[in-house]
């Protein structure tokens, strides 16, 4: 057994992040890791699944669970996404509720909050984005917000520039119960390269694009192959839509935006995995696939 292991002051649990869409939950996730595992974007909903994310401290290991937006869900693929967001209560020691200082009072914050009302564990209210607004305005916030509940800790942090995260960090250890180390010290993340493949895809495919075609988008890989003879792994993805207007769109004028998305994905890919890759992308239309339970099954979203 590890030394590590062994140390009764040894302290380790699991913490969600949880906030509306766009709060800079894997931006922060990203940061606590020292690597992107989560996918950023400007447009709200990015974050699908739950990304886990393990940082390991000299006397402990917090367990990080990056979680959809919650937000009022409109039709099944997004009530299933507020449920991977909530299922994690059950999961976790300690929540993290993070807000915007720029826009900390809105209905999807009111909705979080209602949420947490069936929540008996330590929440920690986290002001994100401070770097968008003075000083000044965040002593109202925090007073606001003691009003609506007691929290653990109010901690102002900038996950974009790292200001207030080692505060943050520090306030979790004292929270967190002794316990055994639950992963390896050199894993980051229990998800599968071919999950992180799929899903630096569709970050292309979010930036790239606008309107509907980010949220009406699924990425599956098909094929993941090492070619150890050639240092090279060949991975052939579908990217899923739901109309053939967007599937033009993806497409683009003789192929260019799908060559662009495939060019920038395998940049990012190569850079992940540490070996060349030859990416192949198509493009596939399933009509109304976030309304289909079975198709919601099959590419992961429950």
């Amino acid at each position: 057994m590890a030394e590590e292991e062994k140390r009764t002051d040894f302290k380790s649990g699991f913490v969600s992040l949880i906030g509306r869409p766009n709060a800079g939950k894997s931006t922060l996730l990203n940061l606590l890791l020292g690597e992107k595992i989560a996918i950023i974007s400007p447009k709200p909903q990015t974050t699908r699944n739950r990304i886990l994310g393990i940082k390991n401290l000299p006397a402990g290991q917090i367990v990080f669970l990056d979680t959809p937006g919650i937000h009022y869900s409109r039709n099944r693929f997004s009530q299933a996404m507020v449920k991977v967001a909530l299922a994690t209560f059950q999961e976790v020691d300690v929540v993290c509720f993070l807000i915007e200082a720029d826009r900390p009072d809105n209905e999807e914050n009111d909705l979080v909050l209602e949420d947490l009302k069936r929540v008996s564990k330590p929440v920690i209210l986290v002001i994100n984005k401070i770097d968008l607004v003075s000083k000044s305005r965040l002593l109202p916030i925090m007073e606001r917000y003691s009003q609506l509940r007691a929290f653990e800790q109010i901690i102002p942090i900038s996950a974009l520039l790292g200001d207030g995260v080692d505060v943050l960090v520090a306030e979790l250890f004292k929270i967190l119960p002794q316990g055994p180390k639950f992963f390896p010290e050199d894993m980051i993340t229990d998800l599968s390269e071919r999950f992180l493949v799929a899903e630096f895809i569709r970050e292309k495919v979010i930036q790239l694009t606008r309107e509907e075609i980010p949220y009406s988008t699924a990425v599956e890989v098909e094929e993941f192959n090492e070619r150890q003879e050639k240092n090279l792994i060949v991975i052939k993805a579908i990217i899923q839509v739901e109309r053939d207007s967007q599937k033009r769109i993806l497409i683009g004028e003789k192929g260019r935006m799908l060559k662009e998305i495939g060019r920038l994905a395998r940049e990012e890919i190569e850079a992940f995995l540490g070996v060349r890759v030859f990416l192949e992308l198509w493009v596939k239309v399933e009509k109304n696939w976030r309304e289909d339970p079975q198709a919601l099954r099959r590419l992961g979203y429950r």
